[in-house]
């Protein structure tokens, strides 16, 4: 069994990183590599939209709060509460047995956030079907996800505003002997991101990100200069927009 403590290659944490590393992983169900790498401009793949609620001057972000929405191609739709970054131990009891929770580490060159989701499954064209109808995207929330979003949120759910759609593509890829997930996001700005990643028990982080660095490397494929989030920069984009307005 590998250490819980660290990751490797690209992930590798600075000596003064590994506690709170280790830290981290303690109470997680997973572990998500994540690098953004150049944009090598349109990939194939699976089309999704992807749409954030938040206040107009993004409150829910300002408090830790992630709220997504993704319509996806031919696939179940599906909508995401998110606290990041969160504190494993003042989860409440009620949400970490919930159905589709899950507490997982998003580990990026340099930085590591532990983040909790709460995700509903929807049927296919629901989300096609809530803007067709007029309806706002938060209709679409569970009956759990409403609970937290009251326990955390500062603002009532009727304030929300939907930011995107951010168009998206994702595809399995080869890169030498790991198969990685591959998503390039357009932003309505028009700039685009490409993000590689794959996910693994805490116990395999260690493994899995030397075996996917060394892989990379051996194909030339070095990290992009600016390592952020996809979401990070969607918030960002909304609220640039927000105060153009």
């Amino acid at each position: 069994m590998t250490s819980r403590s660290s990751m490797g290659g690209y992930w590798q944490p600075a000596s003064d990183q590994a506690d709170d590393v280790r830290v981290l992983t303690r109470n997680a169900d997973l572990v998500e590599l994540k690098l953004l790498v150049p944009d090598g401009g349109p990939v194939r793949g699976q089309a999704r939209k992807v749409y954030f609620l938040d206040t107009p001057e993004l409150d829910l972000k300002h408090h830790g709060i992630v709220v997504r929405v993704r319509e996806r191609a031919g696939r179940p739709d599906d909508v995401v509460v998110k606290l990041r970054p969160m504190h494993t131990r003042t989860v409440p009891g009620w949400l970490r047995r919930a159905p589709g929770f899950h507490v997982e580490v998003d580990a990026m060159p340099g930085r590591y956030v532990c983040s909790g989701a709460l995700k509903r499954r929807l049927d296919k064209g629901s989300v096609a079907r809530a803007l067709a109808e007029g309806k706002p995207l938060t209709s679409l929330l569970s009956a759990r996800q409403r609970r937290l979003l009251a326990a955390y949120a500062p603002r009532e759910l009727g304030d929300l505003t939907t930011f995107g759609p951010v168009e998206a593509r994702k595809r399995r890829v080869r890169v030498r002997d790991v198969t990685l997930a591959a998503e390039r996001w357009v932003y309505p700005d028009g700039s685009a991101l490409l993000e590689l990643s794959t996910k693994c028990p805490v116990d395999e982080a260690a493994a899995v990100s030397a075996r996917v660095s060394r892989a990379l490397r051996k194909d030339g494929i070095e990290p992009a200069e600016i390592q952020h989030t996809k979401t990070e920069l969607a918030l960002a984009g909304a609220a640039a927009g927000t105060s153009a307005a």
